[in-house]
């Protein structure tokens, strides 16, 4: 039986606590768990970063390695789950962006966010409580290398989407997490 579904994007920068946040928040949800692994091991850090989260979540949740086509997998995943945390969108998009290498920008650019979209309708269509985990980009310096400011580009528009369309948004600074999606300021329309 479907229940009602619920989004909730969490974000911050590298090493904020967002995953431990994100992990302690679905586990206190009910039913069935299941974990999106979007990294693969590249080399022995990613390895130990990989083993450090599998270590860190309940055994009895369900591991789903999907670093690429997620929305292939994702009906199949939501009838094993009742919450799914994916864990996380900026590794998934970086994935995308090396798989279609070599297409023009814009054309990157609308396929990822086309498979966004597919992505968290999914969720919205299975019922289920989707947690998703991202980075916060951008507030450094401007990459000096094309492939890394069109990186850049890509998950503040990816993040600025799924954030849109998620019910609940917590981004984490130095361990403290805050919901801020409630207390956005919300402008007036302008006619022009």
């Amino acid at each position: 039986m479907m229940g009602k579904s619920k989004l909730v994007l969490v974000t911050g920068g590298a090493r904020s606590g967002k995953s431990d946040f994100a992990e302690r928040y679905a586990a206190v949800l009910p039913g069935r768990h299941a974990y999106v692994a979007t990294a693969f091991v590249s080399d022995d850090e990613m390895a130990r970063r990989i083993a450090l989260h599998r270590k860190r979540r309940p055994a009895s949740w369900a591991t789903w390695e999907v670093p690429r086509h997620l929305p292939d997998v994702v009906d199949d995943l939501c009838k094993q789950a009742d919450v799914v945390l994916v864990d996380c969108l900026t590794i998934y998009f970086s994935n995308y962006l090396w798989d279609h290498d070599g297409e023009s920008d814009d054309v990157l650019l609308d396929g990822a966010l086309t498979e966004l979209r597919t992505i968290l309708k999914a969720f919205r269509r299975a019922g289920v409580t989707a947690v998703l985990v991202t980075n916060e980009l951008g507030s450094g310096i401007v990459p000096m290398e094309h492939v890394s400011r069109l990186y850049r580009d890509i998950m503040g528009r990816i993040n600025q989407e799924a954030a849109s369309e998620a019910d609940e948004v917590y981004v984490s600074v130095c361990g403290i997490t805050t919901e801020w999606k409630h207390r956005a300021v919300i402008l007036p329309e302008v006619n022009p």
